[in-house]
């Protein structure tokens, strides 16, 4: 993927660490069902949330990157992280919309799909210090997605 396809800022006007961050998140953020991420690009006091939890600190940033991978792998055939576009926000805030797809390793081969945005803020250092999930439903309507079809109509 090139940095043209997920742009969506004229990355010649960027400071270089705001840059690189955006080309490292370019790289990782595809492939982090398959494979780890650079870790490096985050403050030691990283702040995440998304709609079911908040963490802080640079060892649980890490623990979530690894239970999505491990839970990816156990529990899906198939399992995506779509790109769409990267927004670079002045001062220090940055906007990745995305998608989740994938089959469920089910008889009926459930498959979830949503979309959402991540925020990340930087610190002066360039550094990001707060990850914030934006999902485009609440949690437990993806969940459904889950259920067989007769099942999830019934769940309210």
């Amino acid at each position: 993927m090139n940095s043209e396809s997920v742009l969506s800022t004229n990355s010649d006007a960027l400071p270089p660490q705001i840059k690189e961050v955006m080309e490292i998140l370019q790289q990782d953020l595809p492939t982090l069902f398959e494979q780890d991420i650079n870790y490096n690009i985050y403050t030691p006091n990283i702040l995440f949330e998304d709609p079911i939890s908040q963490f802080k600190g640079k060892l649980n940033y890490r623990i979530i990157f690894w239970t999505l991978r491990f839970h990816g792998q156990l529990f899906f055939t198939e399992l995506f992280f779509d790109v769409h576009q990267m927004h670079f926000l002045p001062p220090q805030t940055l906007r990745v919309d995305w998608t989740v797809r994938g089959k469920l390793r089910v008889p009926w081969k459930a498959q979830i799909n949503f979309n959402g945005y991540s925020t990340y803020t930087f610190n002066d250092q360039g550094l990001i210090d707060h990850h914030v999930d934006t999902w485009d439903r609440p949690p437990l309507k993806i969940l459904k997605q889950f259920l067989p079809r007769s099942t999830s109509t019934q769940v309210k």
